[in-house]
């Protein structure tokens, strides 16, 4: 049985991600690292600072001599880690945002990405910009924040979170093809930002989960 490390920065994430993993991936071992006081660490920082980098390089680390075959980065604020940590552990590591960032970068030309976090909203731009580049395109990206959703949710005022977010994603339906969900915790707004905004919304994790599986099934 192949196993899959899945590393966190916050608790949130963990249960629904598990469940889309093991719906996709059934005969995968899901073992899960969370550290969750590291993105609490991140937006006090206003970024990945050298401390953080090298408390989650020690997680993947982790991650492989326990057997993994895949480590997946769960949380996009800290993405930009991963090619540090590709050049120090063994094991292939996945940006939960990779895919995401590829499918839009290859499909669109005018992406308007949605964050809850100043610190998720520019290492999102960045990875689809370099996507773009990689493929020889050119792609403009257009920012949306969500100002005061993050600390709405974890004052728990969910409501106010999902409006905050779809009031940004009316405004950039008319500037943009697409629409890119930074956070992987906003996965649950996908159909309804959809339906709002009437046009293709992306969503890191399914795009992931199909990833992963191509990746597995030929031997990572």
């Amino acid at each position: 049985m192949k196993k899959l490390v899945a590393v966190y920065t916050g608790q949130g994430l963990a249960e629904p991600l598990a469940r889309l993993i093991q719906a996709e991936l059934p005969n995968v071992q899901l073992v899960n690292i969370i550290d969750d006081g590291l993105i609490h660490d991140v937006i006090k920082a206003s970024g990945v600072t050298k401390p953080i980098a090298r408390r989650l390089v020690k997680y993947y680390q982790i991650a492989a001599e326990i057997g993994a075959d895949l480590i997946l980065n769960t949380c996009s604020s800290v993405g930009e880690v991963v090619e540090l940590g590709r050049q120090i552990v063994d094991v292939p590591i996945v940006r939960i945002d990779e895919p995401m960032a590829r499918e839009a970068a290859a499909n669109y030309q005018r992406i308007g990405v949605i964050a809850t976090l100043p610190t998720t909203l520019r290492p999102t731009a960045r990875l689809v910009q370099a996507q773009a580049h990689a493929m020889g395109r050119e792609v403009t990206i257009v920012d949306g924040l969500a100002d005061g959703a993050y600390q709405a949710l974890i004052s728990g005022r969910a409501e106010e979170h999902d409006k905050r977010i779809m009031d940004v994603g009316r405004s950039l339906a008319q500037k943009v093809d697409c629409i890119v969900l930074a956070q992987a915790s906003m996965m649950r707004m996908q159909q309804t930002l959809v339906e709002a905004a009437q046009l293709p919304v992306l969503s890191s994790p399914p795009l992931c989960a199909a990833y992963l599986k191509s990746l597995l099934e030929r031997g990572g």
